[in-house]
């Protein structure tokens, strides 16, 4: 056995006519000669010590060790050939790793579309993408060459960064239809939300720490990602706002209310939306098709 001197040739030769099940037709595909096919696959089995194919039939068939060294040879050619392709890549200038960070509030299913999209065009990019809220986004990116960022709240670009503005996204206020300010039938002031405890994201960041959004009462409960705070709303904990497309499916279940606030008449407001990156660096092909995905996403 000299495992050794297995070639990628004779590995690729064997799995497609184990997957064809013909010499011939493995010989077409590679568009050679049937002879060259039969002799990398028997130098093949001399360098193994095992015979992986029956040829007593019309058509090859793979042995008991046949079938065992072809789930290892499969795995060797597919590292292999996603070898290949980030090399090749990475000598076109793509990037190999690209960081994007994405506020809680930003839609899901928006992001879903966004990261089946890229992972489809870009398959060698490894994404890393982080969650967080307020500040944190953009101080994330302020601290990453590459990396790309969608706040949420912020009014503008922080300095520092460039980017461009995208679709709004749609707040609602709600809470369970068992809470107090879901019995009132008038629209709630101030002074009504003031009694009442406000369940709000937590800042975690420098950028804009100290300061509040949207905080409309005395008494506040901070928490540190979204998925807990809508969970507390549900349970009836306290209120707050939500992004429309998180809680469309609670207010149609009943599971939440949408509360009437007199500061906003029309029941929902709009926060802006930003694509943010360092103005300082360059960026890759994948962060550029990245930037002109998000350009033209509605959500």
């Amino acid at each position: 056995m000299n495992i050794e001197r297995l070639s990628l040739d004779q590995m690729r030769a064997f799995a497609l006519v184990a997957e064809l099940g013909s010499f011939s037709e493995a010989a077409r595909y590679l568009n050679r000669a049937q002879s060259a096919v039969s002799y990398a696959v028997a130098t093949l089995e001399k360098q193994l010590g095992v015979v992986v194919f029956d040829r007593s039939g019309y058509r090859p068939s793979l042995t008991t060790a046949g079938r065992a060294v072809l789930t290892d040879i499969q795995a060797i050619l597919v590292r292999t050939d996603r070898l290949m392709a980030r090399t090749k890549a990475l000598a076109r200038g793509l990037e190999s790793d690209l960081d994007l960070a994405v506020d809680v509030l930003f839609p899901f299913p928006a992001l879903i579309r966004t990261l089946d999209a890229f992972q489809t065009a870009f398959p060698t990019v490894n994404l890393r993408v982080f969650s967080d809220a307020l500040g944190a986004v953009p101080e994330r990116v302020q601290n990453n060459k590459q990396a790309l960022g969608i706040t949420v709240t912020l009014s503008q670009v922080p300095e520092g960064l460039d980017g461009f503005r995208l679709a709004d996204i749609e707040l609602v206020h709600v809470a369970a239809p068992a809470h107090p300010l879901c019995q009132q039938n008038t629209p709630l002031s101030d002074n009504d939300l003031n009694d009442h405890l406000q369940l709000v994201l937590t800042d975690r960041s420098n950028l804009t720490r100290g300061q509040d959004y949207g905080v409309l009462a005395r008494r506040t409960w901070r928490l540190s990602d979204l998925w807990t705070k809508h969970q507390l709303l549900k349970a009836g904990m306290g209120w707050g706002s939500m992004p429309l497309s998180t809680v469309a499916e609670d207010l149609k279940l009943k599971a939440l209310t949408q509360l009437k606030l007199e500061r906003y008449p029309n029941g929902q407001y709009t926060l802006p939306v930003h694509c943010v990156h360092r103005g300082d660096t360059s960026l890759g092909p994948a962060a550029r098709w990245l930037i002109d995905w998000l350009k033209s996403l509605s959500y």
